[in-house]
């Protein structure tokens, strides 16, 4: 696995503006890994049998989609979350693969804040909600997500 990431640096919450928009780098998707990946845990026929997959719609081999948000993911913990305020996540709103991903492809991550409080009950964090968006090496949108994280504000 190739990859890209820009410089990390301790965030907290107050780092985290609405509307502001977080580039996270590249990542290449390995056909061995991605083979890989869907044999032990999304094994379809498109995803691991390239004779099988080349039959289907997707005229060929396509990374499992639980595959490109491990890759996804792999940038927005390194490049967007901090581990100095990094509390975890309640979840995922919505996550969509609109486009397929084949080896050989080169993924970028774009981060959106979309909304950012403090939390009521715990006011030592905040909640924040993004639009995170994976784009190929064409620009195609392949993935987008909505989650929710929880994050330290600034110490005093």
């Amino acid at each position: 696995m190739s990859e890209s990431t820009p410089g990390s640096r301790p965030r907290w919450f107050e780092d985290y503006v609405p509307g502001s928009v977080h580039e996270l780098g590249s990542i290449a998707v390995n056909g061995e890994e991605m083979l890989a990946f869907a044999e032990r845990f999304d094994p379809q026929s498109y995803h691991v049998d390239p004779q099988a997959a080349a039959q289907t719609h997707f005229g060929g081999l396509i990374a499992s989609g639980w595959h490109t948000g491990s890759m996804m993911m792999r940038l927005f913990a390194l490049a967007y979350l901090s581990p100095e305020s990094s509390l975890g996540s309640p979840g995922i709103a919505t996550m969509r693969w609109p486009q397929p991903v084949r080896p050989g492809d080169t993924l970028r991550v774009r981060v959106t804040v979309e909304h950012a409080r403090v939390s009521q009950s715990r006011p030592d964090r905040g909640i924040i909600q993004s639009l995170i968006e994976v784009t190929n090496q064409n620009g195609e949108i392949v993935m987008t997500a909505n989650p929710t994280n929880l994050v330290r504000c600034r110490p005093v």
